[in-house]
C-alpha cells in the first residue's frame, strides 16, 4: 500500500508523466512535496519533496503561452519530465512553496543549436 506524502492536497491535476513509457495519472500539490499517481497501477507513483528539488524547468512555445512540459531536477535522484492539463497552474501552486527563481524556462532551440555548435568548435580547435 502507497503512504502519501502529503496530509493536504492544495491542487489536483490530471497529468503525464515522461519514462521510457508514458504514465498518465493525477498530479498532486501539497504542504510536504510533489505528487503523482497513475491511474492504472498505483504502486507506479513519484513522490518529491520540497527541500529534494533543486529546479524547475519549463518549456515555453509561442511566447510563453503554451507549456507543454516541464522537468523537475532534484538534488539526488535526477530528473522527472511531466506534463500537465493545465501547466500554470500547476507551476504557481509548486511556486507557493520552492523559491520563484527555482522556476526556470529551458532553452530555445536556437540558444540549444548555438550552443551545441560552440562546443563542436572550440573541441576541434583544442584537438
Amino acid at each position: 500500500m502507497v503512504e502519501a506524502l502529503n496530509a493536504r492536497v492544495e491542487l489536483v491535476e490530471k497529468g503525464t508523466y515522461f519514462t521510457a513509457f508514458s504514465s498518465y495519472g493525477k498530479i498532486l500539490v501539497g504542504e510536504k512535496g510533489f505528487e503523482f499517481y497513475d491511474d492504472r497501477n498505483i504502486e507506479n507513483y513519484v513522490q518529491i519533496p520540497w527541500d529534494e528539488i533543486d529546479l524547475v524547468v519549463a518549456s515555453l512555445l509561442f511566447g510563453g503561452k503554451w507549456i507543454p512540459r516541464f522537468r523537475i531536477q532534484t538534488k539526488r535522484d535526477g530528473s522527472f519530465t511531466f506534463a500537465a492539463q493545465q501547466p500554470k497552474r500547476v507551476l504557481k501552486a509548486m511556486t507557493n512553496h520552492i523559491d520563484p527563481n527555482q522556476v526556470v524556462r529551458a532553452l530555445t532551440f536556437s540558444q540549444n543549436l548555438t550552443r551545441n555548435i560552440k562546443t563542436l568548435l572550440s573541441r576541434k580547435k583544442k584537438a
